[in-house]
């Protein structure tokens, strides 16, 4: 596989995650609408009675919170622009991935750090372990594109490097250019015959 194909895969990868990210922050904003919608289609489909009564209640949490408090709402509208900056970013590495390598590395951090938030976080606000389960399921499906990003970046990295040193060694085998023993290197020297140049 040469750096162009290489190249290609490392954009697949990262448009596909570049979209998850999208996607995460949109649907952060019409969180109502969408646990309604979700309410709606799991009472007419064969789901389990635990999540049907879960989305239930979160979608009474939200109508009665909008209704009496709308500004809490503004919290989430923080989420959802949280996702899509972070999206932003990763078109550094879409560019230049070998000189953005630490985006994915600041990727692959916060995919892990889903884990210790949700088993710490949930119980204390309430929320079903099987949920939480499901939100750490993000941290896995967010990581997993990153990983083969990752891994293409290193072959890139040390080709690169490779062929740095066969640039040097290059240079050094040719030498500096030939001078006139006691004459200092790059200085303009006279002309044979002792008589001035005119200037061209």
């Amino acid at each position: 596989m040469d750096s162009d194909q290489r190249l290609r895969r490392i954009r697949l990868w990262l448009a596909l995650f570049i979209t998850g990210l999208v996607l995460s922050g949109v649907t952060a904003f019409p969180l109502e609408t969408e646990t309604r919608w979700l309410s709606g289609w799991l009472h007419h489909s064969p789901a389990p009675a635990g999540l049907t009564s879960w989305i239930d209640r979160t979608h009474q949490a939200l109508r009665e919170t909008n209704a009496k408090y709308p500004f809490l709402a503004y919290g989430t509208d923080w989420l959802a622009f949280g996702h899509l900056t972070i999206a932003v970013a990763f078109y550094g590495p879409w560019r230049d991935p070998v000189r953005n390598k630490w985006v994915i590395q600041f990727g692959m951090i916060a995919c892990a750090g889903v884990f210790p938030l949700a088993l710490v976080c949930g119980p204390i606000r309430g929320i079903p372990f099987w949920w939480s389960v499901i939100d750490m399921s993000f941290g896995v499906v967010g990581v997993l594109p990153l990983i083969p990003v990752w891994r293409h970046i290193k072959v890139l990295e040390s080709e690169s490097e490779a062929e740095s040193e066969a640039e040097s060694e290059a240079e050094a085998a040719v030498g500096p250019a030939h001078t006139p023993p006691g004459v200092v290197g790059g200085t303009p020297q006279p002309p044979l015959d002792g008589y001035p140049r005119p200037a061209m």
